[in-house]
């Protein structure tokens, strides 16, 4: 069985001391693939040299999160866009919207997601979602901005049955992760009514590990949990779990 990672910040300091053997746990669980979302302009250089180093298997993205949208965002905008002119990424990421930690800088948030889904649109690449606490209101601007040419991503999805139609009605794939293995999340019970076509998988490494690792720093190789707990939603095999997710981060990404 082959997995893809299509969320994992493994460049960042928590895997300093174990980056490589992390990699190698991972690939030993059948991870062939690991995605890269950039977070701002400081995380950009550790970031490209673990993709130089894992070339093979280690692929990078170009964007500004959302939490990084501050009074200097047009700054941060800069940086990202060009890089996205020198070379060319998988896709844009990570951008969206966040109204969990921050709302000072929501409009700010809102102009510089449009901006960035320009930038996708443009280079005909994917683009991957934050959209913490604004599943709605981002689900909204890209139906706004879709002209048919936008594909992507809704990463860390943790919504309703109807935001998961309206997303696959956009052309776009929700991400699993962590969260469906939480006790009281509830999302099993969604994606029991989601069609598994428009499910991919992701870690969010280092962030949100799933049971029984909740707590713990998260790493690739979690994605078995991910992906078992995912087939007992479904009530189908790991198998094709595997087989079905692997093939939409394929269509996505291109690569």
């Amino acid at each position: 069985m082959e997995f893809i990672d299509t969320h994992a910040h493994l460049y960042v300091e928590q895997f300093d001391e174990d980056r490589n053997e992390m990699l190698e746990r991972a690939r030993a669980q059948g991870i062939k693939r690991f995605y890269l979302p950039n977070i701002d302009r400081s995380t950009i250089d550790t970031m490209l040299k673990l993709e130089s180093e894992h070339a093979s298997d280690c692929f990078a993205m170009m964007g500004v999160h959302p939490c990084s949208i501050k009074a200097d965002y047009k700054d941060e905008l800069k940086t990202a866009e060009s890089w996205l002119e020198k070379r060319k990424f998988v896709a844009v990421g990570e951008i969206g919207i966040d109204l969990y930690w921050d709302k000072t800088f929501v409009e700010e948030q809102k102009e510089a997601f449009r901006i960035q889904i320009n930038w996708a649109k443009d280079l005909g690449i994917p683009f991957v979602i934050h959209s913490r606490d604004s599943l709605d209101l981002t689900i909204q601007i890209v139906k706004e901005e879709q002209d048919g040419n936008l594909s992507g991503i809704f990463h860390c999805f943790g919504g309703s049955v109807e935001q998961a139609k309206k997303i696959s009605d956009l052309g776009f794939y929700i991400g699993i992760g962590g969260v469906l293995t939480f006790k009281k999340a509830g999302l099993d019970l969604v994606l029991k009514e989601v069609d598994l076509a428009n499910m991919v998988l992701e870690t969010d490494a280092p962030y949100l590990a799933p049971t029984p690792f909740r707590g713990k720093r998260n790493e690739s190789a979690y994605i078995r949990q991910i992906a078992d707990k995912l087939a007992s939603a479904k009530e189908t095999s790991l198998e094709k779990v595997a087989e079905v997710t692997t093939q939409n981060a394929i269509n996505i990404f291109k690569n």
